[in-house]
């Protein structure tokens, strides 16, 4: 699919291609085996490093690929169009944790923690949920207290993606709790200091090979030189790190519902019934009309937010609302072309034989995570009733 009639520039489809080919030729024919094993693929993931695209939009002196959002969005496509795992967790590192220390972090931070991660030697981390305190961040009950010259931390987060295996994280606690979300501060975690407990890995319907768990905070000690700004900006900083990854989620999205797509229009034209290919059927043809239709504006979302984003590193402007919109559409899309997909399989559609039910899994989380369906038309609309 060759998307929007845009000029994309030599280095984007140079990144483009590189994923792609690194994609069909080593994630392919392992995507199977580490859903099965819910493994964590680490092998695969240094080679992506290795390739520039653990830090897309990273410059170069702190081990990245120096492009743009739109390269990163191509590049995100062609990985989740092979896995969503690997996506994923390429999405964390790039969006969540290296674009949140590029925009808020001092050089020291930036050369120290950003460098390993957008080079794949090292895996990052984001972490803002708790048990009860999801999209409502301001209810979180992790606390740092400063103690000279460190923070100590002490709470529990859930649900944080690489967590298992991060070499570092951003992490979000309360400082004034008073204050709600604007009590809140951002911080650079080493995970192998003492007083960070990893708990459970989450067993999960779908991107199963990204590895989720809970982390327990107990007396860890932070130095005040890993804060990530001020005291009282986290709420700000996640919410401004999540504009970016929810582009990089709804390219996920898209990357999954093609696979199906193609998937589907491929069995339509060589499974036979009645004398006929299935895709001969006006029942199959408007499936894919709508499948294809929906892939495509979703497409067009997913740019237009990806260059709001670009623009927004020249005028400072925000672009929280495409952001939305390009989630918000690309996530259901994935849902509803994969469910047509299997339906278009039949009952092969439903067998691990194939990677459609896969498909059809891992899709789901993509209207949950980085801000649910029912949070992105919440942004939306107060955007547009001009509320805050």
């Amino acid at each position: 699919m060759t998307g929007p009639n845009l000029d994309l520039t030599e280095e984007q489809r140079m990144i483009r291609d590189t994923a792609r080919d690194f994609a069909q030729n080593e994630i392919v024919p392992v995507a199977a085996h580490f859903d099965e094993t819910g493994e964590f693929p680490r092998e695969t993931i240094r080679k992506m490093g290795a390739l520039g695209l653990m830090g897309i939009e990273v410059p170069e002196e702190y081990g990245g690929a120096a492009l743009d959002t739109l390269a990163y969005v191509l590049a995100m496509e062609e990985i989740a169009k092979a896995d969503v795992s690997h996506s994923t967790i390429m999405s964390v590192n790039n969006s969540l944790y290296c674009h949140g220390i590029l925009k808020f972090g001092t050089a020291e931070q930036k050369k120290k923690y950003v460098t390993p991660i957008a080079s794949g030697q090292k895996i990052g981390a984001y972490s803002l949920t708790e048990p009860m305190s999801g999209s409502d961040a301001g209810t979180m009950k992790s606390r740092a207290v400063r103690e000279g010259d460190c923070y100590v931390i002490n709470g529990r987060k859930s649900w944080v993606t690489s967590g298992p295996v991060a070499d570092y994280l951003i992490l979000f606690a309360m400082t004034q709790p008073e204050l709600k979300h604007k009590g809140v501060t951002a911080f650079i975690i080493e995970t192998d200091q003492p007083g960070f407990i990893r708990g459970k890995t989450e067993p999960k319907l779908g991107i199963r090979a990204s590895a989720t768990c809970e982390i327990v905070y107990d007396n860890y000690r932070c130095p005040v030189e890993n804060r990530l700004g001020q005291e009282g900006e986290g709420f700000k900083i996640a919410m401004t790190v999540l504009d970016a990854g929810r582009i990089g989620i709804a390219s996920q999205a898209l990357g999954v519902a093609e696979a199906a797509f193609e998937a589907a229009v491929k069995y339509a034209k060589e499974r036979e019934a009645f004398g006929q290919a299935i895709g001969q059927f006006q029942g199959i043809q408007w499936m894919l009309a709508d499948m294809k239709t929906r892939i495509e504006a979703a497409r067009w979302l997913i740019w237009n937010a990806a260059l709001s984003k670009e623009r927004s590193k020249h005028t400072g402007e925000r672009y929280t609302e495409a952001a939305s919109m390009a989630k918000l559409f690309a996530s259901e899309t994935a849902m509803w072309v994969t469910e047509k997909a299997v339906q278009i399989h039949g009952g092969m559609g439903y067998s691990k034989e194939l990677p459609l039910e896969r498909y059809f899994r891992d899709a789901k989380i993509t209207e949950i995570y980085e801000g649910t369906s029912e949070i992105q038309r919440l942004v939306i609309a107060r955007g547009v009733l001009g509320m805050k």
